[in-house]
Order: C-alpha cells, then structure tokens, then sequence
C-alpha cells in the first residue's frame, strides 16, 4: 500500500475501530494542595487510617474526613475497603456534619474511584475530585489528623472483630465534641523563605466550632441552635472520661488478643527449655 492510499483510506479505519467510554478517572479531576482555599466550610478531604500492615485475614478500616476550611474532623471504622462500606460511611458522616457538604476530595484507591461515589456526588450536587497519584502531600489538611486524632487515639494494634469495631465507632462518636468543640488548633497562614531559612507564621489558635461560627452565611438558625447547645451541654472533663473509658476496653480486649498469638508464635524463643545450637566442628588446618 502506498503512502497516498494510506492516508486515503485513514477515515475509513477511523470509523471501524471501536470507540471506548470514557475512563472513570478522566470524568473525575484532580486537585492539588494549592488549589485549596478558605473560602468557607464544606470542602472536605477523605483518606484512610488502616489499623495494621496487610495480611491475609480481614481487618478493619478506619475512615478519616477534614474539613479544609475548620479542621472539623469525623471518623468512621469500616470492616474493608469495599466501595459499599466507604459509601455508607460517608452518607453517616454527611448526617452527622452540622453544615452542608459541598465537595470531597479523595485518593486515588478504587475505594473512592467507583461509580458508587461518583453517581452519589452527582445527584447530591457535591463536587468529587481526587489528588494526584503518589503525592501525598495534597492531602496534608487530613494525613495530618490521621496521626492526630486516629492513631493517637486508637493506636496500632489489629481489629478484626465486630466487638472491636462497635467499639472503635462508640470511641469516633463520643471523641467528636472533644476534638472539634474544644480542641484549638493553630493554621498555617505564611509561608517565606530567606536562603535556607524557612519562617512560619500560624493564626490565633481556634477550634472547629469557632472557626465554623466565623462564617455565619454557612449555618442558618436550624443548624447553629443545636450546634450551640451542643457547645453549652457538653462538658470536656466528662468527654474525656468517656473517650478514656472506651479506650481502656478496647486495649483490653484487643491486648490480650495480641500477646496470645505473639506468644504462639514465638513460644519456641520465649521457652526456656530450648535447646541452644551445637556447635559446629573445628575446621583443620590445611
């Protein structure tokens, strides 16, 4: 075939070839950590908390989400990472929020990227982007309270049973006034460098509750007289007994699960009975 029947015949093969929809990541678009801004609440950042390192058993889940705007912070536990389970987690977080949900931003895990999050975010008119593969820094306003509020909470060790995951959930439920009624936190609001010199400069320290109160456009008066009896009942001493309480069962439970199996599988270098390694035979000088 010559070069001029080649691109004679280029339409033709043009309409035969068969056209592929369009990905799913290609429908959903990427947002850096300089595309954040504090415009007002309801931009939220999605990412995971997992209780321990992969193995080939079930383990579960810890679901974290920040809002950019307050720091306002809420976490669920979930048994793995199927879309289902990351779905219903989320629809109880939107219940929960005491304002309007209006974006997720999330990884780029199959457990965000499905057609179940995506449609979900389109018929309820909230906006869903990702961050970009293997930067993890775009998602720094909710990697930081995975340390913060997950694991300086619940620590590392392994849930894997629906007693531990009831608990995990009652643990979430009862920290959220603690964390975002009358936890401050301070926000970066400059950044300079001077050679290799680095000078930060952070804002008064708030909590979620007053920085959420600083934008009155965002609650109406249903959303802030709850809110503000919430902040009036609650007493932090209290708060923190309770979170106490249900930390001190969890560690038992999942502690004396813990040191059983590491002392099956290490009985033979706990035992006193093991016999040392005999020695091996004098080599002979050549």
């Amino acid at each position: 075939m010559s070069a001029a029947t080649d691109r004679r015949l280029a339409p033709d093969r043009a309409e035969l070839q068969v056209r592929r929809g369009r990905s799913l990541k290609t429908q959903i678009p990427m947002r850096t950590w300089a595309d954040w801004d504090d415009n007002g609440p309801g931009s939220s950042r999605s990412t995971w908390s997992g209780t321990t390192a992969a193995t080939s058993t079930e383990f579960w889940y810890t679901l974290t989400v920040t809002d950019i705007t307050t720091g306002w912070t809420e976490n669920r536990t979930v048994r793995n990472k199927a879309a289902k389970w990351v779905l219903a987690a989320l629809v109880e977080i939107q219940a929960s929020l005491q304002f309007p949900l209006l974006g997720i931003d999330s990884d780029n895990g199959s457990e965000f990227i499905n057609h179940h999050l995506l449609t979900w975010c389109t018929d309820n008119e909230i906006t869903f982007t990702r961050s970009r593969p293997n930067n993890s820094n775009d998602g720094c306003h909710v990697e930081q309270k995975n340390w913060a509020v997950a694991r300086r909470t619940v620590g590392y060790w392994r849930y894997e049973t629906a007693a531990e995951m009831g608990l995990l959930n009652q643990i979430w439920t009862a920290l959220s006034p603690l964390t975002n009624l009358f936890t401050p936190q301070q926000k970066l609001a400059s950044k300079t460098r001077d050679g290799a010199k680095i000078t930060k400069r952070y804002d008064t320290a708030q909590t979620p509750y007053q920085r959420l109160l600083g934008h009155p456009d965002v609650l109406d008066d249903t959303d802030r007289r709850p809110l503000e009896r919430r902040h009036a009942t609650t007493t932090p001493a209290q708060a923190r007994r309770d979170v106490t309480d249900l930390q001190a069962t969890l560690l038992t439970r999942v502690a004396h699960k813990n040191i059983t199996r590491r002392g099956k599988q290490n009985a033979v270098y706990l035992s006193r009975t093991r016999q040392p390694r005999p020695a091996s035979p004098a080599k002979r000088a050549s």
